[in-house]
């Protein structure tokens, strides 16, 4: 007895100190004052809210961050423009904002990155409001702004190429640029497809990634990456222990932590929805264009921003200069999402290949996801009656943008919603009730 004693007072510190070397908790209160960082500074400084609001409304309901909260310490520094997070008086993180480029978390010593050239939504004329003159379609905006457990603060719908509805939260306008978190990857799609149109990229070709050259990573290809079916060990569970949470807010440069990723299985033969993925092709969208961050915000501004009039839109990068984030106003996502609409042409200018909405919204694998995009109509909630043509793309808290090409339809529903359902079926199905 004496012995087994003795075996588990020894054995009890090695479990715990490998427990805590597996679960890493310092790891994840560190993403958590990173989150809170970064996730103020963009809203400070890029959209112009209030950073507290933000806090208590969108950081404070995220996941576990409400354990946190007790001993959690920011600070907002309007003339540095940068945010400080601690946990405790520890675990710090400072993120700091870039003119045109919005904001990065820094780890040590702040990247040596130059001003972008990008005008600032501050800069730009404040647009009127579109005050809808449909009775059904005001009823609808009354319903959906109404439920404050759903806290949407702006939704546009765009029928026929013009805006018959939109509204606001207060605080919220026609130029707030709003975080559209992995909304972005539906804007991977669309720099790829325009770099494929250039004869740049072929979807069909091996990811241009150094690392994997010698090793069966060689055999992912940029369609796995878009498709999320390169079988990367990147699982993301936002739980602050996952690879993923990581890999944004806690590494310099994401695209080479996710690039070292083990394969978890053959490429093509597994979906698995991960941000990983992006961020990969986020670099090689870089190394394409000319390796710097600069080089990505004139090629996007030139090839899709300004011919759509996409003013508001604000690329973030890490300290490499890879595209991780994006924020616009939701008239621009809008805009965005009728390029899908007009089959990648905008009055009469091909941007996206003639093959590309297709291709983006053709199914992967069993599931309901296209190459960079979510496919509505048979794939949306039974309960929801949509056009088969219809898809859109969707961000953390219930962001989303519908396309629905045939109806000429695109709904831009950007919001806070903790929860389950943000009423997005409801409203779209409704919207285009009220416009036949």
């Amino acid at each position: 007895m004496i012995r087994k004693a003795h075996l588990v007072i020894v054995s009890t510190p090695i479990l715990l100190a490998a427990a805590y070397s597996s679960l890493r908790p310092d790891r994840a209160i560190r993403v958590g004052t990173g989150l809170v960082s970064h996730t103020l500074c963009s809203a400070a400084f890029v959209s112009g809210l209030d950073p507290d609001q933000v806090y208590v409304e969108t950081v404070k309901p995220m996941g576990k961050m409400h354990l946190l909260d007790w001993a959690l310490r920011y600070d907002i520094d309007t003339t540095r423009q940068e945010v400080r997070t601690s946990f405790a008086g520890l675990f710090r993180s400072r993120a700091i904002f870039r003119q045109g480029a919005g904001c990065l978390v820094v780890h040590g010593v702040p990247p040596n990155l130059p001003p972008v050239e990008n005008p600032t939504p501050a800069a730009l004329d404040p647009l009127p409001q579109v005050e809808t003159t449909s009775k059904k379609l005001r009823s609808i905006l009354d319903r959906i702004f109404a439920r404050r457990d759903l806290a949407t603060k702006a939704v546009v719908v765009v029928h026929d190429g013009h805006i018959v509805a939109e509204r606001y939260a207060p605080g919220y306008g026609t130029t707030t640029p709003l975080h559209g978190w992995s909304v972005r990857k539906s804007v991977n799609n669309a720099l790829v497809g325009i770099l494929v149109r250039q004869g740049r990229l072929e979807v069909s070709q091996p990811a241009p990634v150094p690392l994997w050259r010698s090793d069966p990573r060689r055999e992912i290809t940029i369609d796995h990456l878009l498709r999320m079916t390169s079988g990367l060990a990147l699982t993301e569970t936002n739980s602050g222990f996952d690879p993923v949470s990581r890999m944004l807010f806690l590494e310099r440069d994401m695209a080479a932590f996710a690039e070292r990723a083990r394969l978890a299985a053959r490429p093509g033969s597994r979906w698995e929805y991960s941000t990983g993925n992006t961020i990969i092709l986020g670099r090689i969208i870089r190394g394409v264009l000319g390796g710097t961050s600069e080089d990505v915000v004139r090629f996007a501004q030139r090839e899709l921003f300004e011919p759509l009039g996409m003013s508001t839109a604000t690329l973030e990068f890490d300290a490499a200069g890879t595209p991780t984030s994006m924020y616009a106003s939701a008239r621009d996502w809008a805009r965005f999402g009728m390029l899908f609409a007009e089959g990648g042409v905008h009055e009469g200018h091909r941007i996206l290949p003639e093959e590309w909405i297709r291709y983006s919204t053709s199914p992967t694998r069993d599931t309901g996801y296209g190459a960079g995009w979510w496919l509505g109509g048979p794939h949306w909630r039974p309960d929801w009656a949509l056009p088969n043509d219809a898809f859109y793309a969707a961000g953390h808290l219930h962001q989303k943008l519908l396309v629905v090409p045939s109806a000429r339809l695109v709904i831009a529903r950007f919001g806070v919603t903790h929860g389950g359902d943000d009423g997005f079926g409801w409203i779209a199905e409704n919207v285009l009730s009220a416009l036949q």
